[in-house]
């Protein structure tokens, strides 16, 4: 019964979440929202993620986490009900923005709490269930677009339902088993919370290249995960959710091939295979516009497991090998502002103002926006390739 809620948690904690944040750039395209202000709203995720940390504390110091995470999950539903009423964009930013501070520590918040629980092998088992709910989360277009015949993406409609989610989960939250804190009582300084003891480890030039490299990718990689949607818009692409989630839904498989692909392949290629993943993504997508055949978009999308996998999650565990014990979650933690926080932030603005620059009365120069982003995903890829070491004959033991 206790893996059964478990798995629950996660597909909820998921589904939630893509609901809405999927269409998000295409609502924001149809409400007018300026480029610099889509930007900030599409960067509230980035923001929740460098700030994450603070609030873990809670579930570590605190209260017990299945406590926290209903607290967190409630905030997030308020929020997201508050967002589906206005078509304010400032007041979006602010609805959206406390919704990703309450929401991204839920990440770390639900491993912990499975992880408390399960036996170690057992937790990838219980994890894929968020997968599960992030194409899940396709059903919801469905219903309202062919069933109750109402446009759904890019609508405010998507806000409702990962309320509605939310507020689902918060009830199961409430009956998961007990996961008392841990670290009641101890201190912890905004070092260690932040993973900046890490820091220490960039005096290694392999080490201090992954950071810098991981950090840039962030840049063109935002082009798909907070622009897309505008995109699958503009081509007047009914069911965007689906669309999107055929990516996650390859992901599930591609993750299970990092473990081999590194015993095979070594760490660095393999990082190398996601960057080369990330460079046929965004030529595709070029391609696909300059010769008129929309199916390469699919090739795009389907290759977003293949760059997470064997770039992203690669890179974790390089960390992981790179660490010592005392460093290793600090380091995880760092990596984690590193991309999906500092990263992204940036790579949103980049990214809006690029979309913006091609955006004229006629629509969208998407080829132009496209091809640069294929050159900047080559640019990256060379770099790695020439300056990021071998390190193969360090032995990277993978379970």
């Amino acid at each position: 019964m206790a893996k059964l809620k478990l798995s629950l948690m996660m597909l909820l904690q998921y589904m939630m979440y893509a609901v809405w944040w999927v269409p998000l750039a295409a609502y924001l395209t149809n409400l007018e929202v300026g480029s610099t202000e889509k930007s900030l709203i599409l960067s509230s995720m980035a923001i929740g993620c460098m700030a994450s940390p603070l609030i873990g504390i809670l579930a570590d110091r605190f209260w017990p986490a299945q406590k926290v995470l209903a607290g967190l999950n409630l905030i997030h539903a308020v929020m997201l009900f508050w967002a589906g009423t206005t078509n304010n964009p400032d007041v979006l930013f602010i609805c959206l923005l406390v919704a990703m501070l309450a929401y991204m520590p839920s990440w770390s918040v639900t491993s912990a709490i499975a992880m408390a629980h399960l036996p170690s092998e057992q937790f990838p088992k219980v994890r894929v269930f968020g997968s599960i709910g992030w194409v899940a989360s396709g059903i919801f277009s469905v219903i309202f677009v062919k069933i109750l015949n109402i446009d759904f993406d890019g609508t405010n409609i998507p806000f409702y339902c990962g309320a509605g989610v939310s507020l689902i989960a918060v009830f199961l939250n409430l009956a998961l088993p007990n996961t008392p804190p841990m670290a009641k009582g101890q201190k912890a300084t905004l070092i260690d919370v932040f993973g900046l003891r890490s820091v220490k480890l960039m005096k290694e030039r392999n080490f201090a290249l992954f950071i810098i490299f991981s950090f840039l990718s962030m840049i063109p990689f935002a082009m798909y995960y907070s622009y897309f949607s505008e995109f699958l818009l503009s081509l007047n692409i009914k069911y965007i959710s689906i669309t999107i989630n055929w990516g996650v839904l390859a992901e599930m498989g591609f993750l299970l091939l990092v473990p081999l692909a590194i015993k095979k392949y070594g760490i660095r290629n393999t990082m190398l295979f996601g960057l080369i993943a990330l460079t046929i993504r965004y030529l595709a997508f070029y391609s696909g516009g300059v010769i008129d055949q929309s199916w390469l978009n699919y090739v795009g999308i389907l290759v977003h497991g293949l760059i997470f996998g064997f770039f992203y999650v690669g890179g974790q565990i390089y960390i992981d090998s790179k660490a010592p014990a005392s460093l290793r979650n600090q380091a995880q933690g760092f990596i984690f502002l590193v991309t999906f926080g500092a990263g992204l932030l940036v790579g949103n603005l980049i990214c809006g103002q690029l979309i913006d620059h091609y955006h004229h009365e006629a629509g969208y120069n998407w080829n132009a926006i496209w091809g640069i982003t294929t050159l900047a995903s080559v640019a990256l890829l060379i770099g790695f390739a020439l300056l990021f070491k071998s390190e193969d004959g360090k032995k990277i033991v993978v379970n």
